[in-house]
Formats: C-alpha cells, sequence, structure tokens
C-alpha cells in the first residue's frame, strides 16, 4: 500500500525497522528541545502530514522503550489519525517519572501503525444474545 506524504521535517521518512516491524518510529521535529517535568504533557511535532486511503487509520503508540527507560508515554495511547485529517502528526508526550526528560530534534518519540478499519451500522434491538460471561465487567473473565 502506498500511502502520500509531505516531510517537512529534516529526518528521514518512518520507516520498518525490521521485516516484521508492525511500526514506523517517529521523530521529533522541533527547533529547539522540550523539557518534560514530572507529570507534564506537550505535543511533539513531527513535520510529517499525511493522507490516508478511506477506510485506513493511523495510530500514534508509544515506544516501549522510551516508556520503560524514562517514563516517557504517548498520553493519548493509541492516538488515532482519520483518514481524512490533513494536519501536521503531533504526538502527546506525558512524562510519568519523577525526572525532567528533555526531548531533543530527531529524537524517536513514538511508533506510528497503519491499519484498516470496519465502519458499523447500529441494529437496535430490545434484547442481545445470553454468554457465560453475561454482564460480567472489568476482571470477571479471570481465574478467582
Amino acid at each position: 500500500m502506498k500511502i502520500q506524504i509531505i516531510n517537512k521535517s529534516e529526518h528521514p521518512l518512518p520507516n520498518y525497522e525490521t521485516i516484521a516491524s508492525a511500526g514506523m518510529d517517529l521523530r521529533a521535529s522541533i527547533s529547539e528541545s522540550i523539557t518534560l517535568n514530572p507529570l507534564e504533557r506537550a505535543i511533539v511535532k513531527t513535520g510529517l502530514f499525511i493522507e490516508l486511503p478511506i477506510g485506513y487509520e493511523a495510530q500514534v503508540r508509544p515506544r516501549s522503550g522510551l516508556a520503560a527507560k524514562k517514563g516517557v508515554t504517548v498520553l493519548n495511547s493509541p492516538g488515532t489519525i482519520d483518514a481524512d485529517y490533513r494536519g501536521e502528526i503531533g504526538v502527546i508526550l506525558v512524562n510519568l517519572s519523577n525526572e525532567a526528560f528533555v526531548v531533543e530534534n530527531g529524537e524517536r518519540i513514538a511508533q506510528l501503525i497503519i491499519a484498516k478499519h470496519e465502519r458499523a451500522a447500529w441494529t437496535e434491538v430490545a434484547i442481545l444474545t445470553e454468554t457465560s460471561r453475561g454482564e460480567g465487567g472489568f476482571g470477571s473473565t479471570g481465574v478467582k
């Protein structure tokens, strides 16, 4: 699948690092570093603009290494980029650690995953089919 992209950053296009990679790294495209203090959040621009086909979305997800090593993650994970969005891709980063984190230009800040999606059509009914789970929610299917 080919997707049109405009790259206004000074960095290479996102790419798959291995043949089995699902995501491509997004890099910060900023003129000066951004300091995220503990529990602080910021939208970090990437310099990328994409045109997705209808029926596809781009998901912005955290980088596991950044989350595990620095406590920095994507706040609205996964963030969804719809096919009709034409603005710059921004990543909402949050620092969940106890130390300040500095985002530098070119730093890998998130992953981008392109995914096909379906559109649902609701059928309103008066009653739903019975299941063994029933109305059991949050943690109800775990071992007791």
